[in-house]
Formats: structure tokens, sequence, C-alpha cells
């Protein structure tokens, strides 16, 4: 997978959404909002070649969560992004 080029995640009070930098990438039927840990997982792999188990390491390196849980929201996530044009299988 990788992130789509042109898009930024900004924050958004306690909150981060990923914004559109030009005019053809905007959807304005969906606002793309981050929680602090799936903003942590944008940042490290933000145009870079990754897997859902790359992001599940990202989770057990800085969070407290157990392998198979980080891989269950990793691929969670991962298909959320893919869904939402923000990232490519």
């Amino acid at each position: 997978m990788k992130t789509v080029e042109g898009f930024t995640l900004r924050p958004l009070g306690k909150e981060f959404i990923i914004t559109a930098e030009s005019i053809q990438k905007i959807n304005f039927n969906k606002m793309i909002s981050l929680n602090e840990s799936a903003a942590f997982l944008w940042k490290s792999v933000d145009g870079k070649e990754f897997t859902a188990e790359d992001l599940a390491d990202l989770l057990v390196g800085r969070y407290e969560v157990d392998r198979e849980t980080a891989l269950k929201d990793s691929e969670a996530i991962a298909a959320k992004w893919i869904e939402a044009g923000i990232a490519t299988e």
C-alpha cells in the first residue's frame, strides 16, 4: 500500500483531518478525520510503501497493545484509507 500524493494531515482540535492540496482531489461528501493513533500511523507511512503488518509494528512499538489487536486495527484503518481514496493497494 501507499498513501496517495496530494493529501496533508492537519490538526483540528484534539483530532486530525486529511485535506486535499488541490481542488481535483476534494470530495465534499467526505471529511476524513483521524484520531491520535491513526494520525501517528499516517505520519509514519506518508509517501512510503507499507503493509498492514508495518502499521501493526508501529502500533506495538508506540502503544501498549498486543500484536493481534494491533494487526486487526491496522487492517481496518488501511481498508478505510483505501475506501476514502487516500491510500492505494
